[in-house]
């Protein structure tokens, strides 16, 4: 899925906003992708989200088509220890109670450094191209766009002061705030927006992003595909200096969400004429008109930012950040202990004894693992069949002995601090009993059994779980499970570990193939914070990432399913905000009665932050809002 901004964050393979980490074998968490502290992520993160993996997916080898569907499809084994840190989002945990008024440390102690772990510099500093987290989050320190998330996942002007959206929602008119600069004191105006926004997506860019977040724009895929030469007054149009109008392809409520992505923000086109490609290797000198303004960046070692005095906004209190690479997880760890860093990732070595200091921080994030089942195979084209398995894991069990407490056991699809979060749904036996019910399951088992005229289960065919290889804790889980099964309905499942790329690869050959993979674990990460990324771009008919069939099958049941598509249909086009996220909810839970994914668990970002660091906000997505920076600052210690 979507932009964090950490070291350890992760990002699904196009977007950014998600924190991740992997902890392979046990060793370290790390994260990669976008947020402006550096995000799981990706946070999705994927930076430490298992970087080789991201980057096989979105390498040149790969068709684009199919980095788009796997974008943000990241295979549970990446998050297989989720313990994520990401120090610019500074989430719950066991805050130290204040016993004492907190006192503002002197104008030179304001100086916070956050670790970017797990490598040696980010990937790119240019917004166009960002995917990974640590990338996202040395970008949000510097550029802004129209629009961006607040602390509530909530959008927010930013550039712009208000917009609106035309009668047919085809057509978006922002205004922008008055005297906007950039950092070196130029003005700022729609022209700067809608030449950022079309140089995105412009073929020359090579953006792998922005084919995605701004696909709704009117036009784009001609641009791409090279069949008009610009978006500027085609559907970018800028009347005057300081208005911008954004004309989409179709009614998309979503639309502002995914033009949060930092591929919207805005270049200075002067730094990009004087040196094109490589105006990232001269932001001393602007390029941006966020929070801060870079005042070194040594490739292998470290970016420094100080405040930005032409921004718009309230002006960070922080007067100096940097964000010091250590390539090593281990590293960042012993500098935190030794006052030399600000936050850190919790190793799983030390996760027990860390998890009892007051600067332990664990924070929901929008991941979610889970196990989908292909409605064209035997077995799982039957309903009863599909819940009997679903009712027979306990995943309370499996989250504390497999992930130890690092993960939250789920009944949802959409997660937990996700706007349109149903606090009321319930699983397939209709409770929110996250155990199992191994009675119901084995009764279902029992209907479904006699709907396919077997007697036993010996009648069924052999039925296989396939999962990405190299991560123990997702082999236990999948151990555990198959455990469960057989405890519970005495079918013997089989495992099937396979390379990442070819579980890729067999997930997208299972759409519409009744030879496909039966059964199969991955994990989405949130791209952007609408419920449309959680729900239509996962089972609405023929997108890319429904591969498990669902309402384009032949069961009793495809006509059911293909109402509930209708209605995620309606609530994409929805532009009342309570009755879209009624009707999504709605479709929520018809999906989780269908089993269409099994969801097991949401991924938690575990970190530490020293206490002295007052005013960063919990935010499940890992991104750290720019006007947040206003209220960051360094108590005296």
């Amino acid at each position: 899925g979507r932009p964090l901004r950490s070291p350890w964050q992760v990002s699904g393979s196009c977007r950014v906003r998600a924190t991740l980490a992997v902890a392979l074998a046990g060793i370290w968490f790390v994260q990669g992708t976008g947020d402006p502290c550096g995000r799981p992520g990706s946070r999705t993160r994927p930076p430490a989200y298992l970087d080789a993996y991201w980057a096989a997916a979105l390498s040149p080898s790969c068709s684009h088509l199919g980095r788009r569907r796997m974008r943000k499809r990241i295979v549970i084994i990446m998050g297989i220890v989720m313990l994520v840190l990401s120090s610019c989002t500074v989430f719950g945990g066991n805050p130290a109670p204040q016993l004492t008024p907190v006192v503002k440390a002197p104008l030179n102690q304001q100086i916070f450094t956050y670790p970017m772990t797990g490598i040696s510099d980010i990937t790119t500093f240019d917004p166009a191209l960002a995917f990974d987290a640590q990338s996202i989050t040395a970008i949000q320190m510097v550029f802004t766009g129209l629009v961006q998330l607040n602390d509530q996942q909530q959008v927010v002007g930013q550039l712009a002061q208000n917009w609106s959206v035309s009668p047919d929602g085809l057509s978006w008119t922002f205004h922008l705030k008055k005297n906007l600069k950039f950092s070196d004191g130029a003005s700022l105006t729609s022209a700067d927006v809608a030449s950022s926004i079309d140089r995105a997506l412009q073929p020359t860019t090579k953006s792998t992003v922005a084919p995605i977040y701004l696909s709704q724009i009117r036009d784009s895929d001609k641009l791409l595909a090279g069949n008009v030469s610009t978006l500027i007054n085609d559907s970018l149009l800028t009347p005057d200096a300081n208005t911008i109008i954004i004309q989409t392809k179709t009614k998309s409520a979503y639309f502002l969400a995914m033009l949060t992505h930092p591929c919207s923000y805005v270049v200075e086109k002067h730094l990009l004429s004087l040196y094109d490609a490589n105006f990232t290797d001269h932001l001393i000198e602007g390029g941006g008109a966020g929070p801060f303004h870079v005042t070194k960046y040594i490739h292998g070692k470290e970016i420094d930012f100080a405040p930005n005095q032409f921004y718009y906004n309230a002006r960070p209190q922080l007067q100096k950040v940097i964000f010091p690479f250590y390539p090593q997880d281990a590293a960042a760890y012993n500098a935190y202990q030794a006052g030399k860093v600000d936050a850190t990732g919790v190793p799983i070595s030390t996760f027990a004894n860390d998890q009892k200091h007051p600067d332990f921080r664990q924070v929901p994030q929008l991941w979610i693992n889970y196990y989908t089942m292909n409605y064209l195979t035997k077995p799982f084209d039957n309903i009863q069949i599909r819940q009997a398995f679903a009712l027979a894991i306990d995943k309370t069990a499996i989250a504390s002995t497999v992930w130890q407490g690092t993960v939250l056991p789920t009944n949802h699809i959409v997660p937990k601090g996700m706007n349109g979060y149903n606090p009321a749904l319930t699983g397939p036996d209709g409770t929110q009993n996250l155990k199992g019910n191994s009675a119901l399951a084995k009764t279902l088992l029992m209907q479904g059994l006699q709907a396919e005229k077997w007697s036993s289960v010996s009648q069924m065919p052999p039925i296989t779980l396939t999962y990405a290889s190299g991560v123990s804790s997702f082999g236990q889980e999948v151990t555990a499970m198959i455990g469960m099964w057989r405890k519970a309905l005495g079918i013997t499942v089989t495992a099937n570990p396979v390379d990442y790329n070819s579980l890729l690869a067999n997930v997208t050959a299972a759409t519409n193939n009744p030879q496909g993979l039966q059964m199969w674990g991955l994990a989405w990460v949130g791209e952007y914070p609408d419920p449309q990324d959680w729900l239509t771009r996962q089972f609405d008919a023929s997108v890319p990432n429904n591969n498990m069939n669902y309402g384009q099958n032949y069961s009793n049941a495809a006509a059911l399913q293909q109402n509930t598509q209708q209605l995620l249909q309606a609530a994409d086009a929805n532009f009342s905000a309570q009755s879209r996220l009624q009707a999504y909810q709605k479709a929520e839970q018809q999906l989780v009665n269908d089993v269409a994914w099994l969801p097991m668990e949401q991924v938690t970002q575990v970190y530490l932050l020293k206490p002295y660091v007052i005013g960063m906000v919990n935010n499940p997505q890992g991104q750290f809002p720019p006007d947040d920076w206003a209220k960051i600052f360094i108590a005296q210690h």
